[in-house]
């Protein structure tokens, strides 16, 4: 089961969404983004999903092309990245990274807010996603080929 990781920097839900999909901390995900020059003080971590795809690619998970609007809750994957408070800043988009889980019947987002009572969240009706990316894993790849 997949767990939590909360955020440590402002601009590192991105980097925590990236643990949390691979079941690593968020110390030793962060130093991986440091090897591929992507840091927390950087802006872009909110409004740029080609840092979140190099990311997850380094750790062995696969994102897929581009982002797809969120239309409902039961119509999403069973492993994606949700981008939620999506707003615009001087014309460019920022949100938080969120991610969502459906494993043994049960659906629920990780969220890493640190300042969240709890990170595992079932309050469908309090986010508000504007889009997703669906998340595969190498056996969930290998899985669907053999389907």
């Amino acid at each position: 089961m997949k767990n939590p990781v909360v955020q440590m920097d402002r601009t590192g839900c991105g980097i925590a969404a990236c643990a949390a999909l691979s079941d690593r901390s968020y110390r030793e995900m962060k130093a991986i983004a440091d090897t591929l020059g992507i840091s927390v003080t950087d802006d872009l971590l909110w409004s740029e999903p080609a840092y979140i795809r190099k990311l997850l690619e380094r750790v062995g998970l696969k994102a897929a092309p581009g982002e797809l609007p969120f239309h409902s809750w039961e119509s999403l994957p069973d492993l994606a990245l949700l981008s939620v408070k999506w707003h615009q800043v001087k014309g460019r988009p920022f949100w938080h990274w969120v991610v969502f889980v459906r494993e043994k019947g049960q659906a629920f987002v990780l969220d890493s807010k640190k300042s969240l009572r709890t990170h595992r969240r079932t309050d469908f009706g309090r986010m508000k996603p504007r889009w997703y990316i669906r998340v595969t894993t190498l056996n969930m790849e290998h899985e669907t080929k053999l389907s």
